[in-house]
């Protein structure tokens, strides 16, 4: 089939309040700009909902090294009960 990539949850806030700001200033920018506008936004948000259901985990934990895995959480608890 195709490879998902994985994606930022910022893309999912982008498309989220792209698509709301267009909504809103739809008269300011006319129907056919708002319409082009928000079907991209709408694409992007349906891109990031695909990204995260089929995405591989391991690429999402490599872009957010904030993020711990649960071997390591249990490493940092057991150290955190010996001392």
């Amino acid at each position: 089939m195709w490879k998902v990539a994985p994606l930022k949850s910022s893309f999912a806030l982008a498309a989220i309040l792209g698509f709301i700001l267009t909504v809103i200033y739809t008269d300011r920018i006319g129907e056919d700009w708002a319409f082009a506008l928000g079907f991209v936004f709408a694409l992007m948000f349906v891109a990031s909902m695909i990204s995260m259901k089929k995405a591989p985990i391991e690429a999402q934990l490599e872009m957010s090294p904030d993020l711990v895995s649960p071997e390591k959480r249990k490493k940092k608890a057991s150290k955190k009960k010996k001392k």
